[in-house]
């Protein structure tokens, strides 16, 4: 161990030396944040006329195609590396197998194709694979008519065929949300038996059954039916170990990247993911966590893109490669400055 020289103040002295100006703390920083970093969640939504404003997420709004395609132009613009696409059917579509995200003249086909002969390989273009969005009770997948659970099987089914379709329609890679057992495998399967063997899987590996996903669901109008909850299928908050079991399995599974969902209230789930696998960590920073740090910036209480910029700088020191957030698009044009 090496040998700590008797001067008066050391070492406190050296570290304050080193805070002194804004180029010495810009030369010795930790952690750096770029728009290398940063991933953008959209909504789009089939039958709008223009965006629509999500009251819950200010700043966030549903996008018709034409706005989705200004705004991956924008975020391309500012260096943002990628988006993720949530598409959102027309209420009338919505049934209890999330038949119209397979649609192949629905929504998810005409906004992957839509943003993506906007920018071509400019900007990684991700698709959220999931059901929870198309479905009329609001579940990630089918339910059991005799027990009204999920049924895990048949949704990895309807996963497998909706990758299929994502990435036949432009998505670079596909990112299964739902926590069904063997979905990663499934749609490796599906994607490489139809061809799309260079479409990567970004796994929600840890998606916690979090209170911090309601301006999500206003903003995907979704509503799990009978006030119900996906506690049986997404991960006990109060669990730790088990967020290293499913990563491990969804690697094993083939995913090429692996996700933390919250990020910032799981910043020691994201450290213990990144000392376990060698594959990418993404942590979504996520809608709740989001609404917060608006709310109470309206309220002048704090600052609200230094908070913003702090939050996002945690979850990259705790770990992660990338950070999905709905402040990409602020904090990309504080960082492009």
């Amino acid at each position: 161990m090496p040998v700590v020289p008797a001067v008066p103040g050391f070492p406190t002295r050296r570290l304050r030396r080193l805070r002194r100006t804004p180029a010495l703390r810009r030369l010795v920083a930790q952690t750096r944040l770029t728009t290398d970093d940063l991933v953008a969640p959209l909504f789009v939504a089939d039958g709008l006329e223009v965006p629509r404003p999500v009251g819950s997420l200010p700043g966030v709004v549903q996008h018709t195609i034409p706005s989705l395609v200004e705004e991956v132009r924008r975020l391309a613009d500012l260096g943002v590396p990628g988006v993720i696409l949530f598409p959102l059917p027309r209420p009338r579509d919505k049934d209890a197998t999330g038949s119209a995200a397979l649609d192949p003249d629905g929504i998810t086909r005409r906004a992957l194709e839509a943003v993506r002969d906007a920018v071509g390989d400019d900007l990684v273009v991700m698709a959220d694979c999931c059901l929870d969005e198309f479905t009329d009770h609001g579940h990630c997948g089918v339910l059991d008519p005799s027990t009204g659970d999920v049924d895990n099987d048949a949704t990895v089914e309807l996963y497998a065929d909706l990758a299929v379709v994502q990435a036949a329609a432009g998505a670079d890679v596909i990112a299964p949300s739902g926590m069904m057992d063997g979905q990663v495998a499934a749609i490796r399967t599906s994607l490489d038996a139809a061809g799309h063997t260079n479409t990567a899987i970004l796994a929600y590996a840890a998606k916690y059954a979090s209170a911090l996903y309601g301006p999500f669901r206003e903003a995907a109008d979704v509503t799990i039916v009978g006030g119900g909850d996906r506690k049986g299928y997404q991960q006990d908050p109060r669990n730790g170990r088990e967020a290293l079991a499913e990563v491990v399995l969804d690697v094993a599974e083939g995913a090429d990247m692996v996700m933390v969902k919250p990020a910032l209230t799981y910043l020691d789930v994201v450290a213990e993911v990144r000392g376990a696998v060698d594959v990418p960590v993404a942590a979504y920073h996520v809608s709740g966590e989001y609404a917060m740090v608006k709310a109470a910036a309206e309220r002048g209480w704090i600052d609200g893109p230094a908070v913003a910029l702090e939050q996002v700088t945690a979850v990259k020191r705790a770990g992660a490669d990338f950070v999905l957030t709905y402040f990409a698009g602020e904090l990309a044009e504080v960082l492009h400055d």
